[in-house]
């Protein structure tokens, strides 16, 4: 069950009419939080970020997979949107101990390595890698369009700098 902090925090972001990955984004780092704290492990960063996505669906977010995911994904994500709906509706199983037990002691003999800043970055770039040039080009110019005038200012000021950096 996601901290009550959290799902304010994902409300928060919806009622502002951010993305559905914005407000997932929530309980993925409360999941990273988690790691950290050690309050259980993650076998990888890859992982920890499906944790709080599966988590964000259950809560009633509408995270939708991307056409290139696997399968089984697309199944695990439609699992857990039905069990949203089935919360919503107040119908909801509880899941039984013995289950929840094992889970929890299979994540507790995972390592926290899985949240550490260089996992967290070689998992950004992985992802990025796999991203074409165009769709992150959009993605920055609508950024940039959501931005106001001083931070854009300031974004323009932070790009040029880069730019002569790497040029000398």
């Amino acid at each position: 069950m996601p901290e009550k902090k959290t799902l304010a925090k994902a409300a928060k972001d919806k009622r502002e009419g951010k993305s559905a990955s914005t407000q997932a984004g929530e309980f993925v780092h409360e999941e990273i939080e988690h790691i950290r704290e050690g309050k259980h492990g993650a076998r990888s960063a890859k992982q920890a970020i499906a944790i709080g996505l599966s988590k964000a669906r259950r809560a009633g977010i509408k995270a939708t997979p991307s056409k290139t995911t696997s399968k089984a994904t697309k199944k695990k994500a439609a699992q857990d949107t039905a069990a949203a709906k089935k919360r919503s509706s107040g119908t909801v199983a509880k899941k039984s101990a013995t289950r929840k037990r094992a889970t929890t002691k299979a994540l507790k003999r995972e390592g926290t390595a899985a949240a550490s800043k260089r996992a967290l970055s070689s998992q950004a770039t992985k992802s990025a890698a796999k991203r074409t040039t165009a769709s992150k080009s959009a993605a920055a110019k609508k950024a940039a369009r959501t931005k106001g005038p001083a931070v854009r200012k300031a974004a323009a000021k932070k790009a040029a700098r880069t730019r002569a950096r790497k040029a000398s």
